[in-house]
């Protein structure tokens, strides 16, 4: 079997998507499968062209072209490239990741074309958020050859069960693998003391992720403004998007908070851990998620999250690690008093089970075996996997 991983970008910037198909590669070639990856080339990118040895993936950066053709010639350049590779292996399944662009499109012609097998990840592409932006865009593609694109292919992969319904609530019939992402966590993690049980140091409540206004961090000002609890900090590590920052700077100042929030700018490697490590909370106000790999990186680390019905988290409640909560100013403020007045003691205790259930059920040889009998079955190799809804 060969596994060849299309996605318009693996730039370190690009997003959650990247990393995660990255991660993906990583895992996936570590087990039986041969395994390739074909991008557009990009200034940062997660997987580079050197990777050759066995175990590794083999990684194809199409040339980017800047110049005003480029809605043609990037799709037709990425299009040759992967006629290339699968021209030049047999027993071929190919994994788009993503949804809309020109590139996704170009991918389900050339494997049409070709008779080759296509499974499609839209990473929460299709949630009811994610539509409502750019949606006269997005109902035009749909109707154009998003959708039919989506029929034809023989599995789609959801990353929660939550995605996959929302997914056949438009209109979408084939099967639907339900497959979370993986969380890469390093086999050892730097060692932080952050036991502020004594009451003598601030206890912090992390945000790690996009600074972008679908992530919700204006209610959490708000909601900051209104419980203002003695003792903590709000720590916000993550890259601007589209200037949403100084927004929320503006909110923090118009509250009288500026001096209970910290910003980093973004983090990554070792940093982003010991991040995670010296966290008392997590938080991700978020409007939609389709997955939330930051909350599996947070309980991964032993810290209790607070996240919405915007994300697939009901595991938060069912395992007691955390709280999953409407979206809103004043389910968070209910939350956060809970939180935030829990003894030291019971936050481990919740972080514990945390950890626990990560290890049980998202860590990434877990995702990789489920993924691979995916593949296996759209090749006819292997009978019907537990993931996949027909």
């Amino acid at each position: 079997m060969h596994i060849v991983l299309t996605i318009s970008s693996l730039d370190r910037t690009a997003g959650g998507t990247s990393s995660a198909v990255a991660a993906m590669a990583r895992h996936l070639a570590g087990r039986d499968p041969d395994v390739s990856v074909v991008s557009l080339e990009s200034d940062q990118p997660l997987l580079d062209e050197a990777g050759t040895e066995e175990g590794t993936p083999t990684v194809t950066l199409v040339r980017r072209d800047d110049s005003p053709w480029k809605v043609w010639q990037n799709p037709s350049r990425f299009g040759r490239a992967l006629h290339k590779e699968i021209e030049a292996r047999s027993n071929v399944v190919v994994h788009d990741n993503g949804l809309w662009l020109p590139v996704n499109h170009r991918v389900a012609t050339t494997t049409h074309s070709l008779a080759c097998p296509r499974v499609v990840s839209p990473h929460g592409m299709l949630e009811p958020w994610s539509l409502g932006q750019g949606a006269w865009k997005k109902k035009a593609a749909w109707w154009l050859y998003q959708k039919r694109d989506l029929q034809s292919a023989e599995v789609v992969v959801a990353t929660a069960e939550q995605e996959a319904q929302n997914i056949r609530a438009l209109g979408v019939d084939g099967p639907i693998a339900v497959v979370p992402n993986g969380v890469d966590r390093p086999d050892s993690l730097p060692s932080v003391d952050n036991d502020t049980s004594g009451g003598g140091e601030q206890r912090r409540l992390l945000f790690l992720s996009r600074i972008h206004k679908k992530k919700g961090l204006l209610n959490l000002v708000e909601a900051w403004d209104r419980l203002r609890p003695d003792g903590w900090e709000v720590i916000i590590a993550g890259p601007d998007e589209n200037g949403h920052e100084a927004e929320v700077r503006e909110r923090i100042s118009q509250c009288g908070v500026k001096g209970d929030f910290v910003f980093t700018g973004p983090v990554k490697g070792m940093e982003k851990w010991k991040m995670y490590q010296s966290a008392d909370l997590f938080v991700l106000p978020t409007h939609s998620e389709n997955f939330g790999i930051v909350v599996a990186e947070a309980l991964s680390c032993g810290v209790p999250v607070i996240t919405t019905r915007g994300a697939p988290w009901s595991d938060l409640v069912d395992h007691d690690c955390g709280w999953w909560i409407e979206i809103g100013v004043d389910p968070l403020v209910e939350a956060l008093v809970q939180a935030t007045r829990m003894s030291a003691a019971d936050r481990v205790a919740m972080g514990r089970r945390g950890r626990e259930l990560v290890d049980r059920k998202y860590t990434w040889p877990q995702v990789a075996a489920a993924l691979e009998s995916v593949y296996a079955w759209v090749l006819g190799e292997q009978r019907h996997p537990e993931c996949v809804i027909t």
